[in-house]
C-alpha cells in the first residue's frame, strides 16, 4: 500500500497512475489558452469571407433578408474597427475611451457579481435550512427571471432617487449594480443550493454521530461539497453581471459606461460603423475578463472542484 497526499492509500501495484493522478495538465491549460484565440480567428475568418461573397446588398427570400448587408457602413473590415482606434474621439482616441468606459462598467460588473453572489449564497444556505422556504421561495426565484431586465431598470432607477444612505443620495451607479445583481443571484443560489443538498444522507449522519451541530455540518461538509456546483454557477453570473450592467447602463441613460458609449457610436455610425463594432468588440472582451477573473477564483478553489466520487475508492482516513 502506498500513500498519496490526500491522506488515502492506493495499491502499489499501480503507481503510473498515482503519477498521472497528480501531474500538471500543461498541455490541457495550454489548450485552454489557445482555444478563445481559435474561436475569434474563426469569427475574424468567417467574417470577412461574408464580406467578400455576399453581396453589398445582403441576401433577401422574398422581403425578409437572410444575409445581412456587406457595405462599409454596415458591416466594416476586421482590419477597419483595429485601426479606427487610433482616430480622435474628443480629447483622446476612439481606443482611449473604448478603454476608459469598459474599465467603469468592469467595476460596476464586479460590485454587481459580488453583491448577487451573497444574496444567492444567502438564500441557498436559508432554504437548504429551511425546507419549507425552500418550497416556498424557489418558484418565485425562478419567476423573477421572467421579468423584463430593460422594463425593470427604470423602476429601480426611479425607487433608488428617493433613497438616502448614511446621509448620502442614491448614485445613478448604485441602481446599475442593483440591476445586474438581480441577474448574478440566481444561477448562484440554484447551483449553491443543489451543491449543499449534495452530500448523501449516510455522509451527514456520520456527522451526527460525531455530534455536529448543522453549522459544523455546513462548514464541514455542504460548503466543499458546493463547490463544484458553485464555480459554473459562477462562470454564469459572470457573464450575467456584463449583460446586465450593459443593458441597465442604456435603459437608464447612465453616462460613463460602455453601454452608454455603444449608443453614442450608434448615433455616429450613419457612413462608418466601425466604431460601433469596436464597442460592441469592447464590450465583448469584458465579458471575457470577468470571466478570467472568476477562473482566478477556480484555481484558489481547485482542492474542492473535484466531487467527492473523484478520489480514490481505496482511499481511507
Amino acid at each position: 500500500m502506498t500513500a498519496v497526499p490526500d491522506g488515502g492509500v492506493v495499491e502499489a501495484a499501480a503507481p503510473s497512475v498515482v503519477r498521472a493522478r497528480y501531474r500538471p495538465r500543461i498541455g490541457s491549460r495550454t489548450a485552454t489558452v489557445l482555444y478563445p484565440l481559435a474561436a475569434f480567428g474563426l469569427v475574424a475568418l468567417v467574417w470577412e469571407l461574408v464580406k467578400a461573397f455576399v453581396p453589398e446588398n445582403g441576401v433577401s427570400i422574398g422581403e425578409q433578408r437572410v444575409l445581412p448587408r456587406t457595405t462599409d457602413g454596415a458591416l466594416p473590415h476586421i482590419w477597419s474597427i483595429v485601426t479606427v482606434l487610433g482616430d480622435k474621439d474628443g480629447t483622446g482616441t476612439v481606443g482611449s475611451t473604448l478603454l476608459r468606459t469598459t474599465g467603469f462598467t468592469l467595476g460596476l460588473a464586479l460590485l454587481a457579481l459580488l453583491l448577487g453572489t451573497v444574496v444567492g449564497v444567502g438564500l441557498a444556505v436559508l432554504m437548504q435550512r429551511f425546507r419549507w422556504l425552500e418550497r416556498g421561495l424557489l418558484p418565485y426565484i425562478v419567476v423573477s427571471q421572467t421579468i423584463p431586465l430593460i422594463a425593470l431598470a427604470p423602476l429601480v432607477a426611479g425607487w433608488g432617487g428617493k433613497i438616502v444612505i448614511a446621509g448620502q443620495p442614491w448614485r445613478p451607479w448604485m441602481s446599475i449594480v442593483v440591476i445586474a445583481s438581480y441577474l448574478v443571484f440566481f444561477p448562484v443560489a440554484v447551483g449553491m443550493l443543489r451543491g449543499l443538498q449534495a452530500p448523501s444522507k449516510a455522509s451527514v449522519e456520520l456527522l451526527h454521530s460525531f455530534a455536529a451541530g448543522w453549522w459544523a455540518t455546513l462548514l464541514r461538509l455542504r460548503l466543499p461539497a458546493a463547490v463544484p456546483h458553485l464555480l459554473p454557477a459562477l462562470r454564469l453570473a459572470a457573464a450575467a453581471a456584463v449583460i446586465g450592467a450593459v443593458v441597465a447602463e442604456i435603459s437608464t441613460g447612465t453616462a460613463g459606461g460602455i453601454g452608454r458609449q455603444i449608443i453614442v457610436f450608434s448615433q455616429q455610425s450613419t457612413g462608418d460603423a466601425a466604431r460601433l463594432y469596436a464597442a460592441v468588440f469592447a464590450a465583448a472582451l469584458l465579458g471575457v475578463v470577468i470571466t478570467g477573473l472568476v477562473a482566478l477564483v477556480e484555481v484558489a478553489l481547485r482542492r474542492y472542484s473535484r466531487p467527492p466520487g473523484g478520489r480514490s475508492s481505496g482511499g481511507t482516513h
